[in-house]
Parts: structure tokens; C-alpha cells; sequence
């Protein structure tokens, strides 16, 4: 997908225009009906057979034989069904993934129902042709290659968000096929809201809503590599550059995300379309940076993380202004959760790097939703991800399974703001603690392929992931450093207590305090903050450095207009400066990406 479909539909989508892509797209969906119909029938859905009946009909005469889809416009419901489905009803489930070529997701149930689903194809059947058996071209008929094209035409409108996805992930087939277990279910989730629910961790699953507004945004962007010379290998970046001078943005993610996560892509195209450049890199914690970038195996000393990302950072500026002389202005260092926390860490000891390998500085240090305290924050995710205990253990499975179904019942939705969660508060605490033990699964994946410490009793390869991955995701954050951080450190002489301190910042509340160029916008309803770290925040900071929002959870507000406003507020003063940073260990290399 990535080496021939990607590349060829740029060409595709210069010269075929959205309205005639979509409407070939709606022919295509339009002559699949009577698969549509035959399988309502075979699932007793009498309604959805009549539904898409009135569709066909609709679209196919007043619709222009289906290019324009007036069925939907004159809001006659879809009832899509094939049959995969239609053997789902009938009691069949399935026992194993299949990654299908072009397809994607499937399992050997749904692989057969697409067989079925080819043979219902009318256009198999509309003309006679001339069948030679030592000829495969003649196997199907000719009017069969339009459902090829077809596929083809959607693929192209797609393509760029998958091969996105590929990238951003560490193991996208695992995230794929976890996903895939309950998107394809045909159980009906029950939308009940059984019990309280908590406004914090529901505004936080509201994160979902802030993403990239032009679809064309990602693309314009330009990816090289630097190399960084601890490590001998490179590191990718991303960036957006502006036509003329102009102050740049650096982006740097929360716990785990990769540089083009959405969060990043989003905050890039914000400060972008407010006449700024932006530059994403990936977290510390994420696998990219960590085998990269990283000086240690396992993140999670600050010291050891914050240099590590400041010494990218300062590889990529001269990377840039090598290739951009005089194009780049004033600096600012923006982080948003875990890289808020660590942005925070750079600001407060950028001036403190020895002479030898002075790093660059920042006019501004732009620290959006940061946690106060790492133990305390990785404790909360610990216990969301335990919220389910609460539950009887009769009912534990069921609720569960429920509640991965109503997420995958509202992913085939278009959900907005303005919608109401179905999740109670033990379900959206689940919800937000299993989303970060995945991510606790690919930290300490690639952390143990790098140096294996011996504490996993699976295998470490690139094949054959899935036991190992069973295995991790029994391990706690609290596990992890227990297990695996505070080990590492003390054999390099760092006791936990050193840990804890270097992961707190009232550590460094003196060079904090005393930094005019750092602004924080928080919420007060942060599940990672407790009450004494917002009054640590209100006694440090002054009022004109921190923005406290009464709602949003963790970064659950970011779409909102106010919150967008205050984030470029906190760069309007951005002014150019001299670049006078030296780098005397860090040899530059011609980029050869």
C-alpha cells in the first residue's frame, strides 16, 4: 500500500476531483445492493432489506445509476449486511486474524463471507465472455475489473490515513487486530448508562475530537532525519516551514505518541495557520525516539530523558538552519503531557548545561496539561486501568466486553462534542488506564528488544509478538518501574528515591519560578494533578504565566476555541533572536533521507 497505492493516488486525486471520486465511489456501493439485499433477508432484518430496497431505487433513477447518493440526502437509513455478518448470525465465531492484502482486517470467517460477498457481485454475471482455462485474465468478466477499480478509487481517498497510522504505531497489525475482535462483533452493545459518571475522565475521552480540520494538512508537511551522535543512528522529524521568516514551534507529545499522532498534527496545523512553522518529534517514551535517540534503554529518568530530547531538539535547529539560512526566528518549546513535563524540565535547567555541550534555548516554553508529579500521575493510571474491580466478578467479563462494544458501535458513528458518552465512571476510567497500558506494552517492548534484562519469561522477537504481549500487559506502570527502571538505575548508581525527586518538579521550583518565558495551561479537573499540585502551580507561577480552565480533564478541551486561543496567546511575544547556541560534540552530516 505504502510503495504503489500511496504514490500513485497523488496522481489519482489531482485528476480525478473529490465530487467525481465520491460519486464513483457511490456507483460502486450502489451495485453491490443485491448483496446488501439477499443478506438482510438471510439475517431477518425485513426493515433494512425494504431500507436499502428504497435506496437502490432512489439512487439508481433519480441518482444517476447511483453517483449521486440521494438516498442518504432524502435520509432513507442504510442497512448494511454481508455475509460475514450474516455467519456471525448464524452462530459462527470466528477463531483466528487474517491481515488480508488490499482487504486489511478479516478473520476466516469474514474471508469466506468476502468470497460470498465477490460472488453476489452482479457484475460477475452481466455479460457473457470468452473463458479460456490457461488464461486468468479470462477467469473473471470483463465488467468484474470495475469492482477493482472501484476499490481503487475509495483506497485513494484512505491511503494517506493508513500508511499514517502504520507509521505512528510501533505494532499497528496488533492495534488493528485488537480492534478488529469487537468492530466486527455482532452483538448489540447496551447503551445504558448503569451507575455515576465522572466528568473528568469522560471530558478526557473528548481528547478524541481535537484533530487536524484540512485533511491535506499532514501532507504538506516534510520528514528528514538527523544524526544523533550519542547514538550513532537517526532521528526522524517532521515539520511545516513558512514561506517567509518566522518564529518556529517545537512539538513535543505526551507518553508514548509518535510524532504524527493527531494531538501533535493538530497543535502543528493550529500554530501553522497562525503564521508560525512547527517541527513534531516523538516522545522519549515512544519506540522511535528510544531506539533512536534515547542514551539509556528504559525512559523514565528525567535527567536522562529531558537531555536526550534537548539534544535532539538542538540537532534538529542546526539541521533546519543549515537548510533554511535565515528563515527561522524566535524558538518556542511546546509540550503537551508528558512533553509538557518534560519541556518544563528543559526550561528549568537549559542553564545549567555545561559549556561543552551547550544546548539551544527557547523564547518560550509552552507546557499544555502537565503532570506536577510522575509517581503520582503513573499511580492514577494504575488504578483506571484497575476501575473494572470495582464490578462484581459475575458481571466483571460481561461489563467489560460491553463496554469495548459501545466504543466500537461509536467508531461507525459520527460523534461530536456535543454528544453525550454513554460510559459510566468505572467504564471511561477503564477506557483512558487500557489506553495507556498499551502503551506501557510498547515502552517496555522496545525497551527490553534493546537491552533484555531478563524479567520477561517469552521470547523477545519481532515475529510471533502476541504471547510476549499477553505476558506484558499483565505488568502494572507501578510493575514497571519495579521491575525494570528502579533495577536498571541502581546498578548505574541511582537510587529510587533519586528517581522520585528527578520525576517531580517542585524539584526544580527555584529555576521555575524565576523563568519568565514558561507558560502552563492546565485543568482543574486534571485527573493527573492533585490538589497540592494545582496550589504548587498558583504559588509558582504567577497569574500571567498560568491558565487554569475549570473543565477538559486531560486534554480533553483542546478543541475548544478558548483553549486554543490561550495556547497562541502564550506565543505572541515570540521575538527572533541570535542564534548563539554551539553544539562542539555534535557533528552535523549531510541529510540523506
Amino acid at each position: 500500500m505504502t510503495g504503489v497505492i500511496q504514490p500513485t493516488s497523488k496522481v489519482y486525486r489531482f485528476v480525478v476531483v473529490k465530487p467525481v471520486r465520491t460519486g464513483i465511489g457511490n456507483i460502486g456501493k450502489n451495485l453491490t445492493y443485491p448483496g446488501r439485499l439477499i443478506n438482510n433477508l438471510l439475517q431477518g432484518k425485513w426493515i433494512g432489506a425494504r431500507d436499502e430496497t428504497y435506496r437502490f431505487a432512489c439512487n439508481t433513477t433519480v441518482g444517476v445509476v447511483g453517483f449521486f447518493d440521494v438516498g442518504t440526502k432524502w435520509k432513507i437509513p442504510k442497512s448494511d449486511a454481508d455475509f460475514g455478518q450474516t455467519f456471525g448470525h448464524w452462530g459462527w465465531q470466528p477463531g483466528c486474524f487474517i491481515m488480508l492484502p488490499i482487504f486489511g482486517p478479516s478473520n476466516e470467517r469474514d474471508t469466506l463471507g468476502l468470497a460470498a460477498d465477490t460472488a453476489a457481485n452482479p457484475l460477475l454475471y452481466i455479460a457473457p465472455y470468452h473463458f479460456v482455462a490457461n488464461n486468468p485474465l479470462t477467469y473473471l468478466g470483463p465488467y468484474s475489473y470495475f469492482s477493482y477499480a472501484v476499490m481503487y478509487n475509495d483506497l485513494t481517498d484512505s491511503v494517506d490515513e493508513s500508511v499514517r497510522f502504520s507509521q505512528a504505531e510501533m505494532d499497528p497489525y496488533a492495534e488493528i487486530q485488537y480492534a478488529w475482535t469487537f468492530a466486527r462483533e455482532n452483538r448489540v452493545a447496551d447503551f445504558q448508562v448503569k451507575g455515576k459518571q465522572d466528568e473528568a475522565s469522560l471530558e478526557t475521552i473528548e481528547s478524541v475530537f481535537f484533530t487536524f480540520k484540512d485533511p491535506k494538512f499532514p501532507n504538506r508537511s516534510k520528514t528528514q532525519s538527523v544524526l544523533i551522535p550519542a547514538t550513532g543512528r537517526r532521528l526522524k522529524f517532521t515539520y511545516w516551514l513558512q514561506p517567509g521568516k518566522a518564529p518556529m514551534v517545537y512539538i513535543v507529545p505526551g507518553l508514548g505518541s509518535h510524532r504524527l499522532a493527531e494531538p501533535s498534527l493538530a497543535l502543528a496545523e493550529l500554530v501553522y495557520s497562525n503564521g508560525f512553522s512547527a517541527v513534531c518529534v516523538s516522545s522519549p517514551f515512544n519506540s522511535e525516539f528510544m531506539e533512536h535517540a534515547a542514551t539509556v534503554p528504559l525512559p523514565s529518568y528525567l535527567p536522562a530523558d529531558g537531555h536526550d530530547l534537548h539534544v535532539a531538539l538542538t540537532v534538529i535547529d542546526h539541521r533546519l538552519n543549515q537548510l533554511y539560512p535565515d528563515r527561522l526566528a524566535g524558538k518556542a518549546l511546546m509540550g503537551y503531557s508528558l512533553g509538557a513535563f518534560q519541556a518544563l524540565f528543559i526550561a528549568a535547567t537549559t542553564a545549567t548545561n555545561p559549556p561543552p555541550e551547550a544546548l539551544m534555548t527557547f523564547d518560550r516554553y509552552v507546557a499544555i496539561n502537565t503532570p506536577v508529579r510522575l509517581p503520582y500521575g503513573i499511580s492514577k493510571l494504575d488504578e483506571f486501568y484497575r476501575s473494572p474491580l470495582s464490578w462484581p466478578t459475575a458481571e466483571r467479563t460481561t461489563n467489560i466486553e460491553n463496554t469495548l462494544l459501545k466504543v466500537a458501535a461509536l467508531s461507525k458513528l459520527t460523534i461530536t462534542p456535543q454528544t453525550i458518552l454513554p460510559f459510566n465512571a468505572i467504564e471511561s476510567k477503564f477506557l483512558i488506564g487500557l489506553t495507556f497500558r498499551f502503551m506501557l506494552r510498547d515502552i517496555i517492548f522496545s525497551s527490553q528488544r534493546r537491552n533484555n534484562q531478563g524479567v520477561l519469561q517469552h521470547p523477545i522477537q519481532n515475529l510471533r509478538r502476541n504471547p510476549l504481549y499477553q505476558e506484558i500487559l499483565q505488568y502494572s506502570y507501578q510493575d514497571y518501574f519495579e521491575k525494570f527502571v528502579i533495577p536498571y538505575y541502581q546498578a548505574h548508581g541511582i537510587a529510587a528515591d533519586a528517581l522520585n525527586q528527578a520525576g517531580d518538579l517542585q524539584t526544580y521550583t527555584g529555576s521555575l519560578r524565576t523563568n519568565p518565558a514558561i507558560h502552563i495551561i492546565v485543568n482543574q479537573n486534571d485527573f493527573l494533578l492533585a490538589d497540592e499540585d494545582l496550589t504548587w502551580l498558583h504559588v509558582t507561577f504567577p497569574p500571567e504565566q498560568l491558565t487554569v480552565f475549570a473543565q477538559g480533564g486531560h486534554l480533553g478541551n483542546l478543541a475548544n476555541p478558548a483553549v486554543q486561543q490561550s495556547i497562541l496567546g502564550a506565543l505572541t511575544k515570540l521575538k527572533p533572536i541570535a542564534t548563539t547556541t554551539r553544539v562542539d560534540r555534535m557533528t552535523l552530516r549531510p541529510d540523506k533521507d
